[in-house]
């Protein structure tokens, strides 16, 4: 079995346009969520969101292409392009057939679905854009990045809510590690910033109220906590068999050693805590990690009142006393960016890489009064230096997917 490694990270995030931008925002504690600007919010209960600010398509692809694309689909051109930059990626025309993207996507276009939908009922059918349907539909983050990069190996997309942008990583990590391919784009897309995307969330109790303090409004495992943050970005990272990375001499942040999927098979919203124990023990199992090896979760930690109870619970049955005598670190960078729902674990996964590169944990901001039934360290409102041998991602979503990711520093 082939060995997987991360040589390239692109992000576009409510902290920053650019890895760099969105990862020195994220150890300063830097949190993106403000008032929604995106459209008019006055009679929504919820006006707050993670937007990505300042977001320039043009920088990363013509301004002709635009006219195919939901804002959703930019992002991911934008954040592959930045990951195959990043990595110093250059493919012969042979291998490009070994190479391949998997894109997660939760929702897909629904500003070009609401658009449409207007242009519909205000000018009749003969004036809807023949590129609505390919701007709205799911995979096609997944196709405008191999057409973008010409990679003509598998291409498609994972749709499992919250957890879409993870189980990309995991399934592109299997693609390589079964030898059916030595290169994969993944990662994970979402702009669901529109009044459907916050108008539905908040119509299911689902998102904070907090708009008179925005900044202060994700506040994960905080006892004042009162619902998720909407977010948006992209998050792609490039994966390649470490026998191609180390041929090169590509920089390696970590390698991809565990992935853990599993179902509640329980509720539609309502988590269970041995759905997602078992994702994270079989993510490590497939690392060949003991518990008490990992020095840090990147947990899902939305800021729900039942959630995030839900994963410390999780978290420390797994753990045992490794997490509750808090040798285990935790944090919730979801508390800066919002929750990018689709493209959230592609991000922290991301983050969880980056953490092992460069030996630094992001904090979880916020968090100035713990709830006593979430007992774990979450590394609250500063960063920290930590040397990370093992890092594991959770992405839980609706209907009871779970994911979990285990990153290894690696050696050789």
């Amino acid at each position: 079995m082939e060995r997987v490694v991360v040589t390239g990270i692109g992000l576009v995030t409510p902290v920053g346009i650019g890895t760099e931008a969105s990862w020195n925002s994220l150890l300063a504690g830097k949190g993106g969520i403000e008032r929604i600007s995106l459209f008019d919010a006055a009679p929504f209960r919820c006006q707050i969101a993670g937007e990505v600010k300042g977001w320039d398509p043009t920088q990363f692809m013509e301004k002709r292409k635009l006219k195919e694309l939901d804002r959703f689909i930019e992002f991911a051109i934008g954040a592959a392009k930045m990951a195959v930059e990043d990595s110093k990626l250059e493919l012969s025309d042979e291998e490009r057939e070994l190479a391949g993207t998997i894109i997660g996507v939760g929702l897909g276009g629904l500003g070009t679905l609401e658009k449409t939908k207007e242009t519909l009922m205000e000018k009749g059918p003969l004036k809807v854009s023949p590129y609505s349907i390919p701007a709205i539909i799911a995979n096609l983050a997944a196709g405008q990045v191999s057409m973008a990069h010409g990679l003509r190996g598998v291409s498609y997309c994972t749709t499992s809510a919250c957890s879409s942008g993870a189980h990309a990583l995991g399934e592109a990590s299997e693609w390589i590690r079964r030898g059916q391919a030595t290169v994969m784009v993944a990662g994970g897309s979402e702009a669901t910033v529109t009044p459907v995307g916050v108008g539905g969330f908040e119509a299911m109790f689902a998102l904070s109220r907090r708009n008179d303090d925005p900044a202060h409004a994700c506040r994960p495992f905080d006892k004042g906590r009162d619902g998720f943050i909407v977010g948006e970005g992209g998050a792609v990272v490039v994966l390649e068999a470490l026998s191609r990375a180390k041929k090169r001499g590509a920089r390696i942040y970590a390698e991809v050693t565990g992935y853990g999927a599993s179902s509640d098979a329980h509720h539609l919203t309502q988590p269970s805590l041995e759905g997602p124990q078992r994702s994270m023990r079989m993510a490590l199992r497939q690392a060949k990690v003991n518990p008490d090896e990992v020095d840090y979760v990147n947990a899902h930690g939305t800021s729900t009142p039942i959630g995030d109870i839900n994963e410390s619970k999780a978290i420390a049955g797994v753990f045992g006393d490794h997490a509750l005598s808090k040798k285990l670190w935790v944090s919730s960078t979801k508390s800066m960016t919002g929750h990018l729902l689709g493209a959230a674990g592609a991000l922290e996964s991301a983050v969880c890489a980056l953490t092992i590169a460069s030996g630094k944990i992001a904090p979880t901001i916020n968090l100035v009064d713990q709830d006593p039934e979430c007992p774990l360290d979450y590394v609250a409102n500063t960063a920290r230096e930590r040397h990370v041998r093992h890092a594991l991602n959770n992405s839980f979503g609706f209907g009871g997917t779970n994911c979990s990711l285990v990153f290894s520093r690696f050696e050789n």
